[in-house]
Order: C-alpha cells, then structure tokens, then sequence
C-alpha cells in the first residue's frame, strides 16, 4: 500500500542539530513555519510567517547592486548599500540567487516528510547514546497538523523520542489527534490574564489554557514541560507569577517549569524589516530569576533557569 505520508509538504525555517535546550539529550530541532500568535518578544520573528520571508544582512552587503537589477518588481533600491521596499517584495528569491556575499537569504523551504525523516535520521546514533530525539518547534507546529503528524508517526514507528515546542494555540480537535503521538510536550505558558494575552500576543488565551487542561486529563501518563519566559514588568509581575502557580499546581504530568529569561533579539528584526517593539526592556537580572525560581520551589514545583 501507499504511504499516504509521501504526498504530505509542509514549510520549515530551520533545522538545528546538536540542539541541547529542546528537550532531554542531543536533539535535533525542526522549525516549522507559522505561527497564530504575534508575541511581542518573540524570539524566531522568521517563523511567524506562513510564507516565505527575506532576510538582509546588512553587514554583509558589499552594495554591488546585482539584486537591485534583478529584482522583477523594483523592491530593491539604492541607499547607503541598499533597501528593500517590504511592500513590493513578492519574495520570488531572485536576488537571493545572485546575491555574491550572502547578504540577502530566502528564510523558509518546502519539504516532504521522507526529506525531513531523512535528515532526522542522520544523527541517531547521538539520540540513542544521551537519550534524546527530535523536537518540533517553530513558529507553531500545530499549524501544520497533517504535516506534523505524518512525522511525529514516522518517528514513532522508528523508535525516535519526540518533543513538541507548542504555544498550543489550536482547535481541540487537532490538539487532540496529535497527543498520542508525542512523547514529550514542551508547552509555552505567557500570559494568564486573557486580556493582558491578547494584548501582548495578538490572541486570547483560552484555546491554550483547554488544551493544557485536556493533556492533564487525558487517559495515560503524559510527560509536559512548562515554559514561561521572563519578562520585566509583563510576565514577571507578581499577579502573573501568582497564577501560573494556581494553574499549575492543579494540574497532573507537569514535570517542571522552565524559566526563560529574555533577550533582546532586534537584530532579526532588522533584518526582516520589521519593528522591534521590545527595546526598551531589559532582560531579568540573576535576582529576579532566582526569586522567580523560589517562590515556584516553595509552592512544591520543581523549576529549572533556561531550557
């Protein structure tokens, strides 16, 4: 019979090998492309996204002009090196292609689940020597369900420890055809306040907050891993802190809490043309992560600084 999976392409930004923040052991990270939510602070800008996007490198830029020539619908103009008119870019990637230096990138590619497999494969022998796998992160995996599911069953079948990065913003009804399928959730808590979550990310919390209640419910041990990023003054507060305590706590299968302090990440931004809404917040100093961390200890939660 015909594996179905075959026909299924799904859209990534990146894969990372070596990774050892995504989960147990040496990792591979597979990023797909997309994401529901528009987090202020957001760490992978590239992955938001469903489509392609251009990165510039200014730095790189030696300002020989070949893109602007190239470039079918003048996006490209000349500056100091060169700009690119966001608006007009269709991202065809012509000026990626002759660009000498690198400077300008294609930031997305399409690929089938047997592209994927393979590449996964590649480092099983340090999967199998510190106990760790794949993790599929983003942008926001559950985005592109069937995709998704094709690979998480492939590595199932070939004995490979998955692990979902997941803000877990979906429909209950995807949420639940994958849960089976993963075998650790890294899933990302922000903001508890719904109003204070749609103002920061751009959606409500409430398919986040039934989707974590549903993986706590649900029949069989679950291995979950909450991820909370430390934000001065909007999920740092005492308020925030206090109900991320009262949500967990209730709770079966949480294995720890992970405290992700932030940092500036303008650079991207800059490279996507975009505004960096964030520059004025400076990242947790040691005190404030370690009192974080305390006051989670002292509620009987097991917490860990970084990911």
């Amino acid at each position: 019979m015909l594996d179905e999976s075959i026909k299924i392409h799904g859209m990534i930004f990146d894969i990372k090998e070596f990774a050892i923040h995504d989960g147990p052991g040496i990792r591979m990270t597979v990023f797909f492309k997309g994401c529901p939510l528009h987090c202020r602070w957001c760490h992978n800008p590239e992955g938001i996204s469903s489509s392609y996007d251009i990165f510039y490198h200014k730095f790189k830029c030696m300002g020989c002009g070949k893109c602007i020539q190239i470039c079918p619908e003048r996006a490209i103009v000349k500056t100091e090196r060169i700009s690119i008119r966001r608006e007009k870019c269709t991202t065809c990637g012509e000026c990626t292609e002759i660009c000498p230096t690198g400077a300008l990138q294609m930031v997305g590619r399409k690929v089938t689940v047997n592209e994927v497999m393979e590449e996964i494969r590649k480092s099983i022998i340090y999967y199998d020597i510190s106990h760790g796998g794949v993790t599929f992160s983003g942008g926001e995996p559950l985005m592109q369900p069937k995709f998704l599911k094709a690979i998480l069953k492939r590595c199932k079948e070939e004995g490979i420890h998955t692990a979902l990065d997941t803000s877990g913003y979906a429909s209950s009804t995807i949420f639940k055809s994958i849960i089976n399928e993963v075998d650790l959730f890294l899933y990302d808590l922000k903001l508890l306040d719904d109003e204070q979550h749609l103002k920061y990310t751009g959606v409500s919390n409430d398919r986040i907050i039934k989707n974590l209640n549903t993986l706590s419910e649900k029949e069989g041990e679950r291995d979950v891993i909450i991820r909370f990023p430390v934000i001065p003054k909007i999920t740092g507060t005492e308020k925030n802190i206090d109900d991320l305590v009262d949500l967990v706590s209730s709770l079966n299968w949480i294995r720890e809490i992970d405290l992700l302090p932030f940092h500036n990440v303008e650079e991207k931004y800059k490279r996507l043309g975009k505004k960096y809404k964030m520059k004025r917040i400076q990242s947790p100093s040691e005190n404030e992560m370690k009192s974080i961390k305390e006051k989670l200890e002292n509620k009987g939660l097991n917490v860990k600084v970084g990911g």
